[in-house]
C-alpha cells in the first residue's frame, strides 16, 4: 500500500526557510516520478516542484530560485527547500507520487503559513 506522509510545514516569517519532506512506505521509491503541490485557500491545487525516477527536477516559475526539490532514495524521502519565503507561499503543500502502471497518490499534506 502506497502512503506518503508530509512533514515540515509551519509558521515562518517572510524571508524565511522551511524544509518540508515527504517520507514513502514501500521499497519502490526509487522508481517513482516524484512531486510537491500547493493549494491556497480559494486556489486550486498547482505544482510547485517536480522530481522524476533519474533525478530530473523542474520547478514553477513562480518559485524558481528559491526552492529545491531533491531525493534520497536511501530513505525514501523527497524534500522541498524553500527559501526566502513570501506571503503568497502560504499554502498546504501536498506530496505526489506517480507510479508507473499505478496511478497517482497523495499524502494529506503540511500547511506552510508566512506571515509576520
Amino acid at each position: 500500500q502506497v502512503q506518503l506522509v508530509e512533514s515540515g510545514g509551519g509558521l515562518v516569517q517572510p524571508g524565511g526557510s522551511l524544509r518540508l519532506s515527504c517520507a514513502a512506505s514501500t521499497s519502490t521509491f526509487f522508481t517513482w516520478d516524484m512531486a510537491w503541490y500547493r493549494q491556497a485557500p480559494g486556489n486550486q491545487r498547482e505544482s510547485v516542484a517536480t522530481i522524476s525516477a533519474v533525478g530530473t527536477t523542474s520547478v514553477a516559475d513562480s518559485v524558481k530560485g528559491r526552492f529545491t526539490i531533491s531525493r534520497d532514495n536511501s530513505k525514501k524521502i523527497v524534500y522541498l527547500q524553500m527559501k526566502s519565503l513570501k506571503p503568497e507561499d502560504t499554502a498546504i503543500y501536498y506530496c505526489n507520487a506517480n507510479i508507473y502502471k499505478q496511478g497517482t497518490y497523495w499524502g494529506r499534506g503540511t500547511q506552510v503559513t508566512v506571515s509576520s
